[in-house]
């Protein structure tokens, strides 16, 4: 192979790159062909935690892999690189250097559409701005009707022709202000320096007089309602299908080869940067939790062989009591119990579509391999057998999700001898990710921010609606909603659970209550939408926030709603409050759902990348009513120049043509 240095701004798609083992600022967008990269995507997202990236399956190799599927950048985040990250650090195998093909360049890559967004942001509709072309196009025909009085007046009088022109030009300037525009943008100017002040930061002006029109805003749950970061609160595994007794700890003696605590120190994308554990936060305190400890191996080391060197993690070497004198053979046993280590020979990355994550790993001296899967319960509990499930699952779950906590399910997997490392490498994580054994929930508590219930008081105060959107468990979202005053207590929360078209049944929709989940109205396909205990779409915003009753849905009744039951959709998202396990896509579509229903909301003010028109340092929502009341601000005085310039206009013109008339 032949390889050659060239400049940047000469690659194109097609051209296969080497990215370097200490790292670099990618020059383009590509996709992974071979080895592994760690990179920082903040740039684009806003999120500070490394992303493993992973090389796409080649189908020559492995035919099902990939199936009938067409690479796109979007679809196949987890192995493009993206223009302007920065590549961290790289593993690889010897003889075959982490390659990646250039798929996209210029301005046509992420970075680049991000460039062209902050240049040439998309128009602002606002209403304010509509009506002030239509006033000044009706100044103009005013203006118009002025200029012909006028000339007609002049000839009549037999004014010279070079006054005649002066004095009808005249006429036009005073009735159109060209002065306007700039002294509409005054209020603007003045907001955005305060804002600057405050730490608020923004790149389109032109929207901070939007936000002053806001009456919904949409906000995430983890990270912004709530603390980014998550304890672990406890563990409750499953023997023979049965639930045992919470546990607190996970790192106890007993529980040390078992494999639900195998999977908690395998399943995770954590990896270490410059000798630092870094990654997901919700990885991080579960692996910190058992105590062990994670060993990468080193450039020279994988440099020695003909394939990836595996991750490794193991107990931590826990000396003994030196109250207690230790005889040999507890010494000979302690010894062994630092000697088992697990090597991570394949990983499936976490997929908010799948809402899961799968390692494949083997025990040091096994001869079989392990599958460990970790996710959202619902999502694990259909993979696994459904013998290994305990029979009180959805009721367990339910009581831990409805105190707000955090729970994810685990599960193992035996799998078979004949699966070598080669075949591991190819094989497709469906054929993984079935017939798995459940062992139990990890129960993560996720505080709310101190700062939230104020300031959602503050906006409710305002008028404001609030809505949570999150790809957290339903009813530890209704649960946060609650606690942090989104939902009052004496609000009754409506779950619309929405099936699709099934056996040759329409599709319809169940409604329950979140408390006693007891069905509140028929499940009959043929919905009377006068049931539905809330007040009619059109409605004023008032009478809105007076509503007891806030509708909850998950993503997947969202797509079947928003595909089969179109007429209910501006009643569902307009009283609807909860939105959880929602894929990113689906948040989209829920806001262009509000948008129609004209909802003035703010859904690019703080989205977390650098072409948010709004970008705030304080690490909580007490920026949002801030930046409302600014807006706010910025609106009444761009609508009161317009109202003075205006008037002043309409009466200079009134005023100049009748002294010329005389």
């Amino acid at each position: 192979i032949k390889i050659e240095e060239i400049l940047s701004t000469d690659l194109v798609p097609g051209d296969i790159m080497l990215i370097p083992s200490n790292g670099t600022i990618m020059p383009c967008d590509a996709v992974l062909l071979s080895g592994t990269c760690i990179v920082n995507e903040s740039m684009l997202t806003g999120e500070s935690v490394p992303v493993t990236k992973i090389n796409l399956p080649n189908p020559s190799e492995d035919p099902k892999a990939m199936g009938d599927e067409i690479y796109s950048p979007e679809v196949h985040k987890r192995h493009t690189l993206f223009c302007g990250t920065n590549v961290i650090q790289t593993r690889f195998y010897t003889g075959e250097l982490v390659k990646a093909l250039v798929v996209r360049t210029g301005f046509s890559t992420a970075k680049g559409q991000l460039v062209r967004s902050i240049l040439y942001p998309k128009p602002t509709d606002f209403k304010l701005y509509r009506d002030a072309y239509l006033f000044l196009l009706s100044l103009v025909v005013v203006a118009g009707i002025g200029f012909l009085y006028t000339v007609v007046n002049s000839i009549l009088n037999e004014v010279p022709a070079h006054t005649i022109i002066i004095e009808s030009l005249d006429i036009i300037t005073i009735t159109v202000p060209p002065a306007l525009p700039a002294a509409m943008t005054a209020g603007i100017v003045y907001a955005q320096k305060r804002l600057k002040k405050i730490g608020i930061f923004c790149i389109s002006p032109q929207r901070i007089n939007i936000c002053g029109q806001l009456n919904l805003v949409c906000f995430d749950k983890t990270g912004t309602l709530t603390e980014d970061g998550l304890d672990l609160w406890g563990i409750q595994r499953v023997e023979s299908a049965r639930f045992l007794l919470p546990e607190e700890r996970a790192c106890s003696e007993s529980l040390l080869k078992s494999e639900f605590v195998a999977c908690m120190a395998t399943c995770h994308s954590l990896t270490k940067i410059e000798g630092v554990l870094s990654g997901d936060p919700l990885d991080l305190k579960m692996f910190e939790a058992i105590g062990w400890i994670l060993e990468e191996a080193t450039e020279e080391e994988t440099a020695l062989h003909n394939r990836i060197m595996p991750t490794v993690v193991r107990p931590s070497k826990q000396p003994f009591p030196e109250s207690k004198q230790a005889t040999d053979q507890e010494m000979e046993l302690f010894e062994l119990s630092t000697s088992y280590e697990i090597g991570i020979v394949r990983q499936f990355p976490f997929s908010s579509v799948l809402q899961r994550m799968c390692v494949i790993a083997r025990v040091l001296g096994e001869k079989r391999m392990d599958a460990y899967m970790k996710g959202a319960p619902e999502v694990i509990a259909s993979l696994c057998k459904q013998e290994t499930v305990p029979v009180d699952f959805e009721s367990v779950l339910e009581e831990y999700t409805k105190q707000g906590f955090r729970v994810i399910a685990l599960a193992h997997r035996k799998l078979e001898s004949k699966l070598t490392w080669h075949k591991v490498q190819t094989i497709n994580r469906d054929a993984i990710e079935s017939n798995m054994d459940f062992m139990g929930l990890i129960i993560m508590q996720n505080k709310l921010k101190q700062e939230t219930p104020a300031v959602l008081e503050d906006l409710h105060k305002a008028n404001i609606r609030t809505v949570m959107v999150t790809g957290d468990n339903m009813l530890t979202a209704i649960s946060v909603a609650r606690d942090c005053g989104m939902i009052l207590p004496q609000d009754k929360v409506i779950i619309a659970e929405a099936l699709p078209p099934k056996d040759g049944q329409a599709a319809r929709i169940n409604w329950h209550y979140a408390d006693t989940l007891a069905k509140c109205t028929s499940s009959s396909p043929a919905i009377n939408s006068e049931d539905i205990p809330v007040k009619l779409v059109h409605e004023s915003l008032e009478d809105l926030q007076m509503t007891k009753y806030h509708f909850a849905m998950n993503g997947k009744s969202f797509a079947v709603i928003l595909e089969h039951f179109q007429d209910l959709v501006p009643k569902l998202v307009l009283h609807g409050t909860v939105f959880a396990r929602m894929a990113p896509d689906q948040k989209t579509q829920l806001v262009e759902a509000l948008q129609n229903l004209k909802m003035f909301l703010n859904d690019l003010c703080f989205d977390a990348s650098v072409a948010s028109p709004f970008t705030s340092r304080t690490p909580s929502i007490s920026c949002v009513p801030k930046l409302i009341r600014e807006g706010r601000a910025a609106l009444i005085t761009s609508f009161c120049v317009f109202k003075f310039m205006a008037l002043y206009s309409i009466i200079q013109y009134i005023s100049v043509t009748l002294f010329k008339s005389h």
